[in-house]
């Protein structure tokens, strides 16, 4: 019996070791999952300060209940260290690491590619490597499988190699980590049948694709697909400002139709780590195949134009009280790139800030989920929603629609509001004070 064949035993009868490298926001709760399917899992992570949390049994990712962090920890499943010499101990290895831009744009894989190096370090026959960390069609096979090949060992006969993109949606409480369907694409069918059996035992579904390219693509062609469609979103609201309509009206009344329209909001811009960030990686890669891909170059313009249209807007809507933007008292309501949860990652909140303060705004805002933030080396601390704030807030700029919230509250106590996510919709006292994006 071959080494993966044995690993395709230990793997079904849950006695294989299951590593997963960076605790973030998709590593700590894939380690949970598969700690709670019984696997003993190893997380590892370079901030010894999330290696501690999770140590203690705490949780510092608000989708990741502390009970069952504690759960899995007093049971002896879930262990974290900053030793990356325990890889050699695990069977299933599941990298969830970074994966930024560079200043110029570029796709920048240097985290990923250290956790890899780490893992050829100590690569062993009877591994499944497993990449999740979002990336351009081809780094897979192109990039990764060379650079674990080179310890002598061969992908699909010693080792097994797939993709599988994460998919997790910060906040949302309709589709938590099992429920949503993991896409998987294997180096080799073997290495994708292993890498199945894997998450079968942490996903409802499980989607096999016929290569690690495909599951690279279909990950990039998701959030592509909502970066267009909130690009063209927020473009029909740049045509509705200018035509004196309510986008907000026009969205909701085309949204009743049964078929062919898919409803998507515009806003102050696009935030989180995928949607702004993964079209570039995609275009990217065409770029170096000599095709241009204008839909998402498009997109990318209109998107993140928006936070100095929200600054505009905001100078306009003072300009009609005869207030100047330098000198103003603004407050910024909700700095977290969604409702609901504390995710700052490329929120547009911090453009929208710079944008105000370089024209001399005095800003302070106000974020239940965010204590406090740094924008350009500036430090802000949340101040507390008083109605001493409101009332001495020149203008209110609602950039996320935390549902904690009392809108009607804010338009009652406030003297403008600037609403870019139409929170204040179910409000009627006090309309007259309100402007939408």
């Amino acid at each position: 019996m071959s080494r993966l064949q044995e690993l395709r035993e230990r793997i079904e009868s849950r006695t294989a070791g299951i590593g997963v490298v960076g605790l973030g926001y998709v590593g700590l709760p894939l380690a949970v999952e598969f700690a709670k399917a019984g696997y003993r899992v190893v997380g590892f992570d370079l901030d010894a300060k999330k290696v501690e949390a999770i140590c203690e049994g705490r949780s510092y990712i608000e989708d990741v209940p502390a009970a069952q962090v504690a759960a899995v920890v007093s049971a002896q499943q879930l262990s974290a260290t900053t030793d990356f010499g325990m890889l050699s101990q695990c069977d299933v290895i599941n990298v969830c690491v970074p994966t930024p831009l560079t200043k110029t744009k570029d796709p920048d894989v240097s985290h990923m590619a250290k956790a890899l190096e780490e893992i050829r370090k100590r690569i062993r026959s009877g591994q499944l490597i497993v990449v999740g960390s979002t990336t351009y069609p081809g780094t897979t096979h192109e990039l990764f499988v060379p650079m674990l090949e080179s310890s002598g060992l061969r992908a699909g006969v010693d080792f097994a190699v797939a993709f599988a993109p994460e998919r997790i949606d910060p906040g949302n409480e309709r589709f938590h980590v099992r429920q949503v369907p993991k896409v998987v694409g294997g180096e080799t069918p073997l290495c994708t049948e292993l890498a199945c059996k894997a998450f079968e035992a942490v996903f409802e579904h499980v989607v096999p694709v016929s290569s690690t390219q495909s599951a690279e693509m279909v990950k990039l062609l998701e959030n592509t697909f909502r970066a267009i469609n909130i690009g063209l979103a927020n473009e029909v609201a740049l045509m509705c400002d200018r035509l004196g309509l309510d986008v907000w009206e026009v969205i909701e009344s085309a949204a009743t139709k049964p078929y062919g329209f898919m409803k998507f909001l515009p806003g102050p811009g696009l935030g989180g780590h995928c949607i702004p960030v993964d079209p570039t990686y995609l275009a990217w890669k065409m770029k170096s195949l000599n095709f241009p891909a204008r839909f998402i170059e498009l997109a990318t313009e209109i998107n993140g134009h928006m936070p100095e249209h929200v600054v505009d807007k905001v100078a306009g809507i003072l300009n009609e009280g005869r207030l100047a933007v330098n000198g103003a008292r603004v407050l910024i309501l909700g700095v977290a790139y969604k409702a609901n949860v504390s995710d700052m990652r490329e929120s547009p909140a911090l453009d929208v800030i710079r944008g105000l303060s370089r024209r001399g705004a005095e800003i302070r805002y106000h974020d239940p989920h965010v204590p406090e933030i740094e924008v350009e080396g500036v430090p802000y601390k949340g101040a507390d929603l008083t109605d001493e704030l409101l009332a001495d807030s020149d203008v209110v700029v609602i950039l996320t629609d935390h549902a904690a919230v009392d809108y009607a509250r804010v338009v009652e106590k406030t003297q403008r509001v600037f609403d870019t996510r139409n929170a204040t919709r179910g409000v009627v006292a006090g309309r007259d004070k309100v402007r939408k994006l």
